[in-house]
């Protein structure tokens, strides 16, 4: 057991009355946090560890609080030590929506995920939450060429790549900022979403900010971990903007500007959690993300094919690097430094 464990072991039984029967792992996100559920007896909690050097547990229980307030399934932050990093929270439930999903559950889990998503924007506070901005989501892009191009890759783009991929992050940028603003969960998809009563629960919530209506609609529907057929995918988007307008969250006149809004807001998305994905294996030490790479490609060669203007990008991607990546994985000899 580590000293940092150690320690939170001992805060938990002070704030508990006694240590707990049971502490078991629980497995976390992509972030320095990590969580353990305790054994009460008659219930279980969660202990979350997130080191005040790399987390900001004061946001995290801030967020907590302002999203319960609206009616939102959010852990309930019951004892917290920000300087030292530890957190006790309700627990939601052992299952996310990813461990369960199948063709018959699908339409009651995202229709779930879906009225949650709306009472997000309808009513989740803005106050306070930083921007999603253009330089936030320029720095964001450009973890996909440092991390996933040169880190894990190794390539270098040409002159012409170079001129090509800065015309369409401004394309990018420009679009994610003509968007409605609302609150954004910022990693709003099946990993996060807990079966839960009221469904869903939600998780990772801490890094919210005040962006596109379209950011969190597309994580959750082109997740990087799951991957539905192109016709359930617009029927959810239907269902979507169907409630968006009975919420009054969309004027009806821009309704015809939500898909290529989605579409460009994915594209934006799924690079960068290319490039996170890359990140989580160089840096971390976490190559099991490296599988989900793939996926988050095809979304975004499946929009650049049908937008000319992505042409570049879709070549870049098609031509050097999918053929890359493969060769990389297939010989074990993805760079590591």
């Amino acid at each position: 057991m580590s000293d940092r464990t150690m320690r939170l072991t001992a805060w938990l039984g002070a704030q508990l009355g006694a240590p707990p029967l049971a502490m078991t792992a629980v497995a976390g996100d992509a972030s320095a946090r990590r969580y353990w559920r305790i054994e009460l007896g008659h219930r279980t909690l969660i202990a979350m560890d997130a080191p005040p050097e790399r987390e900001d547990g004061r946001r995290f229980a801030r967020i907590a609080a302002a999203w319960r307030a609206v009616g939102l399934n959010l852990p309930q932050v019951l004892a917290a030590d920000f300087e030292q990093g530890f957190l006790l929270i309700s627990d939601l439930g052992t299952k996310t929506f990813l461990e369960v999903l199948d063709a018959e559950r699908a339409e009651r889990l995202y229709r779930d995920a879906l009225g949650a998503l709306i009472l997000i924007q309808d009513r989740a506070p803005t106050t306070g939450l930083p921007a999603y901005d253009e330089a936030l989501l320029r720095r964001e892009l450009a973890i996909f060429d440092d991390w996933l191009l040169a880190g894990l890759l190794g390539l270098s783009l040409r002159d012409g790549e170079l001129r090509a991929l800065a015309t369409i992050r401004d394309l990018l940028v420009d679009n994610a900022l003509q968007q409605p603003q609302v609150a954004v969960h910022r990693d709003y998809h099946s990993r996060n979403l807990m079966v839960s009563t009221p469904s869903p629960g939600i998780l990772d919530f801490q890094d919210a900010v005040l962006g596109p209506l379209t950011y969190d609609l597309v994580s959750l529907l082109r997740d990087c971990y799951i991957a539905w057929p192109a016709e359930r995918v617009q029927a959810w988007l239907h269902d979507y903007l169907d409630l968006a307008q009975e919420r009054r969250i969309l004027d009806p006149g821009l309704i015809d500007r939500v898909p290529r809004w989605m579409d460009l807001m994915g594209v934006q998305r799924h690079l960068k959690a290319a490039g996170i994905f890359a990140r989580l294996k160089l840096r971390d030490g976490r190559p099991g993300y490296l599988a989900d790479i793939p996926r988050t490609l095809d979304y975004v060669l499946a929009v650049a094919r049908a937008y000319p203007e992505l042409a570049p990008l879709a070549d870049l991607i098609d031509g050097r690097v999918v053929p890359a990546f493969r060769a990389a994985r297939a010989g074990g000899e993805e760079r590591t430094t």
